[in-house]
């Protein structure tokens, strides 16, 4: 099996922490930069962050900038999202997916650019549910 699961989610009061992760099984997640994505109820799928293959370049978008951490570690075929400070407005399914695109067994995985923007759609896992909430 060629995979990428989401994992870690849950429900959680708001100022509170979760760490997301993000494992690869049958390749070496070594060789691709891994971006971080979530999508809210009724919105648009929306970048959060993005680590390079090397882990020595970050991404985070405005919202998430300073509460959130992306890590790596690659012996594991592990990539981390370290969310801090969780509020209402994070509560979405949460999803990763490698750069450049590869082809997994559910199909090929989206193109995105460094700043997260995707720019061709593809297939995408079941991604974990994060919900903040009093």
């Amino acid at each position: 099996q060629v995979q990428l699961v989401e994992s870690g989610g849950g429900l959680v009061q708001p100022g509170g922490a979760l760490r997301l992760s993000c494992t690869a099984t049958g390749f070496n997640l070594t060789y691709y930069n891994i971006g971080w994505f979530r999508q809210a109820p009724g919105k648009e799928r929306e970048g959060v962050a993005r680590i390079s293959n090397s882990g020595g370049d970050t991404y985070y978008a405005d919202s998430v900038k300073g509460r959130f951490t992306i890590s790596r570690d690659d012996l594991k075929r592990v990539v981390y999202l370290q969310m801090n400070s969780l509020k209402p407005e994070d509560t979405a399914v949460y999803y990763c997916a490698p750069d450049p695109p590869m082809l997994l067994d559910n199909g090929w995985t989206p193109k995105f650019a460094p700043d997260c923007r995707v720019v061709r759609d593809g297939s995408w896992g079941q991604g974990t549910q994060v919900t903040v909430s009093s």
